[in-house]
């Protein structure tokens, strides 16, 4: 992504899903304050740890991490797992992101996961749905990819 969109009047990213890489992400969202930062180090280690999974399909930021609120208070992920994989079959330290309550505490964020198939109206509805704020208004979220896709 070359350049992220701006905030709108309540701080948040336009509706939509904008996609950028690891790097790209904690480079805009990470930066702005030493909170902005340690979030960042924890979006990264989760990421790292989710990937040694080789089974994320898709890996979704959203939440205050990615608005302009200068202390967010934690990151906020959503994974969309392989239909192939099984959380009980995860060792070592990968093993807490699968586990709400044991991120939430250990990690001090907030992941949420699905396999593709149990997506009820698909994979990409299940990623959209994390669009919708507590107040049933819309936001942009945050895709983190591999690679740039250009």
């Amino acid at each position: 992504m070359s350049q992220w969109p701006e905030f709108n009047g309540n701080g948040d990213l336009p509706v939509g899903i904008h996609q950028g890489t690891l790097s790209e992400v904690l480079h805009h969202f990470g930066t702005e304050s030493l909170q902005r930062h340690l979030m960042g180090q924890r979006l990264e280690r989760i990421y790292k740890l989710a990937s040694t999974t080789g089974q994320v399909a898709r890996f979704i930021v959203f939440g205050s991490f990615v608005t302009a609120k200068i202390d967010p208070k934690d990151v906020d992920i959503f994974l969309l797992m392989e239909d192939t994989f099984d959380s009980n079959q995860v060792r070592g330290e990968a093993a807490v992101l699968f586990d709400h309550l044991a991120v939430q505490n250990i990690e001090g964020a907030s992941v949420f996961w699905i396999r593709g198939q149990a997506a009820i109206d698909g994979e990409q509805a299940a990623v959209e749905h994390w669009q919708i704020k507590r107040d049933k208004t819309r936001r942009g979220i945050v895709e983190v990819i591999r690679y740039d896709s250009k």
